[in-house]
């Protein structure tokens, strides 16, 4: 389950539906990473049937959490406590 966010945009479209703050053309597929981020129990297992999103612990700075790919340059990343999901951000970190 979804406890915090980072970035506002996710955020605003999670709580409230409001897509202003992402670009229109992944907003879909965000909704969808975000409802499967939501339910998930077990990371990165319960992402076995979405191996496009590559699914991956980061290191360094960023070495709590994991990403998923949204696009070629975007991804979600966010902390998984082993219960709740923490953190949840839209970046473009390469």
């Amino acid at each position: 389950m979804i406890k915090s966010f980072k970035h506002k945009g996710l955020k605003l479209l999670w709580e409230d539906g409001k897509t202003s703050k992402l670009p229109a053309e992944q907003v879909a597929r965000i909704e969808r990473m975000l409802e499967i981020i939501d339910s998930a129990s077990q990371v990165p297992e319960d992402f076995g049937a979405f191996p496009n999103w590559n699914i991956h612990k980061l290191s360094g700075d960023l070495k709590d959490f994991w990403s998923v790919k949204v696009n070629k340059n975007y991804r979600i990343i966010f902390r998984f406590d082993g219960q709740h999901v923490h953190d949840v951000d839209y970046i473009d970190y390469h």
